[in-house]
């Protein structure tokens, strides 16, 4: 943790330590200086280091860079190179952009990006600045940015419970999680004020009003407090992931129920999300389907709702699926037991009309206590703003002892282990879900010892028919737990054009085909984490979209897989 006023040494060890990772890699790392407000000195030290850098022989480069009118910014940033912006025209206006391409032209070893939250105009590269960060990342390039915590998709809520003020430029939270290294930029509430007044944030016109608005002491000291849990936060789950401190049980799993009708699933999304980064486990966003809500019989307006929350959840780092069943608690539970989950999160429901108090689902969460066994039932009330901070004094929710407490299994799993060149499978031609399961099944019961093709495919249908796993943005996870298979199994499809006869916004374009032991239904948890976090990649799935051979493919994953490794 720093502050602008920190001892020289210090910020300058901070530089030395980033210097060392961008000599050892080839890959792009990610700095962030993460912040509260605007003008604690963010901008400032990401210019300080790109200076220090300069000095130690590093081509470095300003990508982007917002002054804000500050003086002190603009002649600090003196001396750097900087990449002129592009402009855009839209609806009339001409808009300064990043030019993403001419910084991948120029290829520095280093650019300085500020503002990583920020939404480009329409018809850019990306909608996003972070992903064309990810973009320049994935080119080799490492990138050193900025950022306030308020952006962070996970605090839509908190924030604006906290200051009043809805953001609208957020970003997945994995990003951060995903920083190589993040640099907290703390300044007193205070100092920060008194920065302010002497006009050292905004011009004098408008010290005043911001004062007497979102610089308030109080406003300044929630977010202060948040950015500081947040870093906590970042720290303890890079801790606990070392490898000495691997369980010796399989850990449960958090699941957040949603309905295509529930109020506010955005919210329990995002307590969802930030009570599994908490507990450091994967958590999923399951929409239970009834016969009532097919796709056919819903309108189209209730679809999109369904498929919005849905992109949602995914983008917080949910796995994402759908269940089918007429007993909406029983259903819940099934999917809690298959998937080894330890905490179910569910919206309290709205008062009922009297016709609609009977019938198999009047009373879900109700029926979900009952009958829940070894699982916590979370019931958040979505009309009570305090229940979605997950403040940092609240305890969490109890955490059972796993119903099956087996010894999990301590040897690595790594993707490029589970799966071959052999076993990945490219169709340039747009293919049907019916092909593509055929097509890898039968590759995965010829490299995978004595399993029936046939046998295969249909334990295959009988799982999909509880939930296709073809609902997830781009990207499918066929599975199924067979007994007695000695190993675990993985074979990859490639559909280039998609599957034809699945209907989702975003074509699937990588099929995941996962076997794994019945015995062990940890290892199924494991590898499902472990291809969603694959397929949250975004170079690497872009990657794999485009690679022309089954070799190429296999050898993206490997990279991949070294990339992240190196990382932890």
């Amino acid at each position: 943790m720093t502050t602008q006023e920190n001892p020289i040494d210090e910020a300058e060890s901070r530089a030395n330590t980033f210097l060392r990772l961008i000599r050892r890699s080839q890959q792009g790392r990610l700095k962030i200086y993460l912040g509260y407000c605007p003008g604690v000195g963010k901008t400032y030290q990401m210019l300080q280091e790109g200076h220090r850098l300069k000095e130690d022989g590093i081509d470095v480069v300003i990508g982007l860079l917002e002054t804000h009118g500050r003086a002190d910014i603009e002649k600090l940033a003196e001396g750097l190179v900087m990449i002129p912006r592009e402009h855009q025209e839209y609806r009339g206006i001409v808009v300064e952009e990043m030019d993403t391409d001419a910084i991948l032209a120029r290829r520095p070893q280093v650019a300085l990006i500020d503002e990583l939250a920020h939404t480009n105009v329409p018809g850019a590269r990306n909608p996003k600045r972070y992903q064309d960060i990810q973009d320049i990342l994935a080119a080799g390039i490492h990138v050193i940015t900025t950022v306030n915590v308020q952006h962070l998709e996970s605090l839509y809520n908190v924030i604006e419970k906290a200051v009043g003020v809805k953001v609208r430029e957020r970003l997945p939270d994995s990003v951060l999680a995903g920083a190589d290294q993040i640099v907290d930029v703390d300044l007193t509430a205070e100092d920060l004020r008194r920065r302010l007044q002497s006009g050292k944030i905004y011009p004098s016109d408008r010290v005043e009003a911001s004062l007497l608005n979102f610089f308030t002491y109080s406003n300044l000291e929630r977010l202060r407090e948040l950015t500081l849990r947040e870093l906590a936060s970042q720290l303890d789950l890079r801790r606990r992931e070392e490898p000495e401190e691997k369980p010796t049980v399989a850990p449960d799993q958090i699941m957040v129920c949603l309905s295509s009708h529930g109020p506010n699933s955005e919210k329990l999304l995002r307590y969802a999300s930030r009570l599994a980064g908490r507990l450091n486990r994967n958590w999923y966003a399951v929409y239970v389907q009834t016969p009532s809500e097919e796709a056919t019989v819903i309108d189209a307006r209730t679809q999109r709702l369904i498929s919005d929350t849905l992109t949602l959840a995914k983008q917080l780092g949910a796995m994402v699926f759908t269940y089918k069943g007429e007993d909406v608690a029983d259903t819940i539970l099934r999917f809690a037991k298959e998937y080894l989950v330890g905490h179910i999160v569910i919206g309290k429901p709205r008062p009922r009309p009297f016709w609609k108090r009977f019938g198999r689902n009047n009373d879900i969460v109700g029926n979900l206590i009952r009958r829940a066994k070894g699982v916590t039932v979370a019931v958040l009330d979505t009309s009570d703003e305090d229940a979605w901070g997950l403040k940092p004094n609240a305890p969490l929710p109890a955490t059972p002892a796993p119903a099956k407490a087996e010894p999990a299994d301590r040897e690595p799993l790594d993707l490029s282990g589970l799966i071959s060149a052999d076993r990945i499978l490219l169709w340039e031609h747009a293919i049907t879900k019916e092909e593509a399961l055929r097509a890898l099944t039968g590759t995965i019961a010829k490299e995978g010892g004595p399993i029936d093709p046939g046998e295969l495919y249909a334990a295959i249908l009988t799982r999909e028919a509880q939930g296709s796993t073809f609902f997830n943005e781009g990207a499918a996870f066929p599975h199924v737990r067979l007994p007695g298979l000695p190993a675990p199994l993985v074979a990859l499809g490639l559909a280039k054009q998609g599957i034809s006869d699945v209907s989702t916004e975003k074509p699937v374009q990588l099929v995941f085909l996962i076997l794994t032991p019945e015995e062990k239904p940890e290892v199924q948890i494991r590898i499902l984490g472990m291809v969603s976090r694959a397929t949250q990649n975004r170079h690497l799935f872009q990657s794999l979209a485009l690679a022309g051979t089954s070799g190429e493919a296999f050898g993206l994953v490997e990279t991949w897989e070294t990339s992240l490794n190196s990382t932890q």
